[in-house]
C-alpha cells in the first residue's frame, strides 16, 4: 500500500499544504510583531497620556466609580480602546462596551497597573511627604497639590501663570502652566530669570489640606519607626506607614488593556486549537484535491497496467483507449504502437512458421514420394532419380543454411572474413553460377564493368549476397526480359546494382522487402515466390560490410537493388 502511486501523491500534497500552512502562520506572526514594534513608538506617547490621566484619576479619588467618562474621552481623544480591571481580572470600565455589555476579548497581557501609591515609571515624585521622628514635616509635597480644594486650585494656577509671564518677560522661553493629573504645576523649585533671581518670589503654595491630614495620619502610623532617620529600617517603616494611609484614600488597583485582541498568534495557547482547525480544514481540501487528481492519473495507469496483463496472457488484442493529449495519453500511444507491432511479429512469425514449414515440406514429401515409389517399383531406381534426390536436399540444405545465417545475423553473430578482393570478379562469378537458371527460363543474364575494383571484402558473402539478389531478380523476371548486373567504382564507395525488367514491386511493399520472411507476392509457388529469407539476409551481409542496400521500383517496368560498400583499408570483423 505504501508503494501506491495515490498514497504517495497524498503524502506528498500533505506534507507541502501543512509545510505552506505553518510558514504563512509564522510570516504573518512575524509580520503582525513587527508591526506592533513599529507602532509601539508612535503609540508611546499616546499611551502614557491615558495612563497619566488614569493614575490621577485613582490619586484624587477613593474608588473607581465614576471612571467611565474619563475612559470615553480618552477613548474618544486617542482613538485606542481602554479598558480597566481589577487585579483578578473582574471588568471595572471598557470602552468598547455594547448596551448588553459584550465586547470583544481583551489582549492577553495589561499593557499597565494603574497602582495610585505607586507613582508611574516616568514621574518622580515621593508620596505622601517627608517625615522626621514621627512629626510632619514640609518636603516633597510642598509643590504637591493633591486634592486640591476650588480656591487651592485657583492658588496654584496664578502661581503658574506668574512663573510663565515671567519667562516670556524675561526671554528665558514661555513655557505655559501645565497639567499633572489635572493639577497645573511648574518646576518643583519654581522658575527662575536668567540674571539666577527667582521669578515668583514667593514659593509655590504650600500643602494643601487633605495633603495635611495625609500627613498627620502617616506621622501618627509612624510614631512607632526607630529614631534614626537615617537608618534602613526607618525608612522601610515609613515607606509602610505612607501605603498604609495612602490606600484608603486612593482607588484601588486596576489592570489596564489598551487596543484590541485583534492579533492571532497561531503557537499560543489559546489559538492553538483554532490553528489545528485551520490546518486540518487546508489538510482535508489537500487530500481530497489530491485524491480527485491522483486518481484521474493513475486510472490510466491503471489502465495500461491491466492492457500489459492481457498481453501477457496471450490476448494480443489488447489495446488502451486514448482520452487528452498529456504524457500518460503518449504513454498509451506508446503502448498501442508496441502492441500493434508485437501483434505484427506474431502474425509474421506464424507466417514465417508456415513459410518455412511449407518449404520444408515439399522437398521432403517428395524425397518421400520418390523412394516409396521406388520401393514399390513404381519408380526405377536410374540416374534420373538420383539427380531429382540430390536436387531436393540441396534445397533443404539451402533452406536450414539461411535460417541458420538468419539466426545469426539476428542474434549480432554474424561474422565475416574480409581480404583483398576484385569485386568484379566476384560480381561475374555470381552472374556466372546463375547464368544457366536464367537461360532456362528464358531471362538475358548481362554483367557490366569498366575496371576491376579491388576492396577488403569476405569474398564468400558477397558472392552469398550478389547470388541472393540475382536469383531473386531472375525468379521475377518474365521469359524475353533482361536482368542487369553492373559493377562500378568511386574514390570512396563500390557500387553494386542488379536490375531487371520484370514485374516490379509495389509501393506499399518497398518499406518492408528486406524484412524476414516477407513475400511481396504470397503465393508459394516453388517457381515464383521463395521462402522469404534472400533478401532480409542479404541486407545483413551488406551491413557487416558497413554498406547499405536499397531498392527501387516502378510496377510493370521493373525493379533496381543496390549495394554501396564504402572503401576502407580493412572492414573490421
Amino acid at each position: 500500500m505504501r508503494h501506491s502511486l495515490l498514497v504517495r501523491l497524498l503524502a506528498l500534497a500533505l506534507g507541502v499544504a501543512a509545510l505552506s500552512v505553518c510558514t504563512v502562520a509564522l510570516l504573518v506572526t512575524g509580520d503582525q510583531g513587527r508591526e506592533e514594534l513599529a507602532g509601539d513608538a508612535s503609540l508611546l506617547e499616546t499611551d502614557r497620556e491615558i495612563r497619566s490621566a488614569l493614575h490621577g484619576y485613582a490619586t484624587e479619588h477613593s474608588s473607581w466609580a465614576g471612571v467611565d467618562s474619563l475612559v470615553d474621552e480618552l477613548a474618544r481623544r486617542t482613538g485606542r480602546r481602554i479598558a480597566l480591571t481589577t487585579p483578578h481580572g473582574k471588568p471595572i470600565v471598557d470602552s468598547a462596551r455594547t448596551p448588553n455589555n459584550n465586547a470583544t476579548a481583551l489582549p492577553k497581557a495589561p499593557a499597565a497597573r494603574i497602582d495610585a501609591t505607586t507613582p508611574p515609571d516616568d514621574q518622580a515624585l515621593t508620596l505622601p511627604p517627608n517625615i522626621v521622628a514621627g512629626k510632619p514635616a514640609e518636603g516633597v509635597l510642598t509643590v504637591y497639590g493633591w486634592r486640591l480644594t476650588d480656591g487651592e486650585r485657583r492658588q496654584w494656577q496664578a502661581f503658574a501663570d506668574q512663573a510663565a509671564d515671567c519667562l516670556r518677560r524675561t526671554g528665558a522661553g514661555a513655557r505655559p502652566a501645565v497639567a499633572w493629573y489635572g493639577r497645573p504645576i511648574t518646576d518643583a523649585a519654581g522658575p527662575t530669570t536668567s540674571s539666577g533671581d527667582p521669578c515668583v518670589s514667593s514659593g509655590p503654595p504650600g500643602q494643601t489640606e487633605a495633603v495635611r491630614r495625609l500627613t498627620a495620619r502617616v506621622a501618627e502610623e509612624s510614631s512607632g519607626c526607630p529614631a534614626d532617620p537615617n537608618s534602613l529600617l526607618w525608612t522601610e517603616c515609613l515607606r509602610d506607614a505612607r501605603l498604609e494611609v495612602l490606600r484608603g484614600h486612593v482607588a484601588g488597583p486596576a489592570d489596564l488593556y489598551l487596543g484590541e485582541s485583534d492579533r492571532f498568534d497561531p503557537l499560543s495557547p489559546a489559538d492553538r486549537l483554532r490553528t489545528a482547525g485551520t490546518v486540518a480544514a487546508v489538510l482535508i481540501v489537500a487530500a481530497a484535491a489530491t485524491v480527485l487528481v491522483a486518481r484521474r492519473l493513475v486510472r490510466p495507469i491503471r489502465m495500461l497496467t491491466a492492457a500489459a496483463g492481457r498481453m501477457a496472457a496471450g490476448d494480443r488484442a489488447a489495446r488502451v483507449p486514448l482520452r487528452g493529449n498529456d504524457e500518460i495519453t503518449q504513454l498509451a500511444v506508446a503502448f498501442n504502437t508496441m502492441a500493434d507491432a508485437i501483434d505484427g511479429a506474431d502474425r509474421h512469425r506464424q507466417a514465417m512458421l508456415d513459410d518455412v514449414a511449407h518449404e520444408l515440406r515439399t522437398p521432403l514429401a517428395n524425397v518421400r514420394g520418390y523412394l516409396d515409389a521406388a520401393q514399390d517399383g513404381v519408380v526405377p531406381v536410374d540416374s534420373a532419380l538420383i539427380r531429382s534426390l540430390i536436387e531436393e536436399s540441396e534445397l533443404l540444405e539451402r533452406l536450414v543454411a539461411d535460417l541458420r545465417d538468419l539466426a545469426l545475423a539476428e542474434a549480432g553473430e554474424l561474422r565475416i572474413h574480409p581480404e583483398e578482393q576484385d569485386v568484379a570478379d566476384l560480381a561475374a562469378a555470381a552472374v556466372a553460377a546463375h547464368r544457366a537458371g536464367a537461360e532456362a527460363c528464358g531471362v538475358d543474364l548481362r554483367f557490366t564493368v569498366a575496371e576491376p575494383v579491388v576492396m577488403h571484402v569476405d569474398p564468400t558473402r558477397l558472392r552469398q549476397a550478389l547470388g541472393n539478389l540475382v536469383s531473386n531478380a531472375v525468379r521475377h523476371t518474365p521469359s524475353g526480359a533482361t536482368v542487369d548486373v553492373a559493377v562500378r567504382g568511386s574514390a570512396d564507395a563500390v557500387v553494386i546494382t542488379v536490375a531487371d525488367t520484370g514485374i516490379g514491386i509495389a509501393a506499399e511493399h518497398l518499406p518492408h522487402i528486406f524484412d524476414r520472411l516477407y513475400r511481396a507476392d504470397p503465393s508459394r509457388g516453388r517457381t515464383t515466390g521463395g521462402a522469404g529469407l534472400g533478401l532480409a539476409i542479404t541486407k545483413y551481409l551488406v551491413q557487416a560490410h558497413h554498406g547499405r542496400v536499397e531498392v527501387t521500383s516502378t510496377p510493370g517496368v521493373g525493379s533496381t537493388f543496390t549495394i554501396r560498400l564504402p572503401r576502407t583499408d580493412a572492414v573490421p570483423e
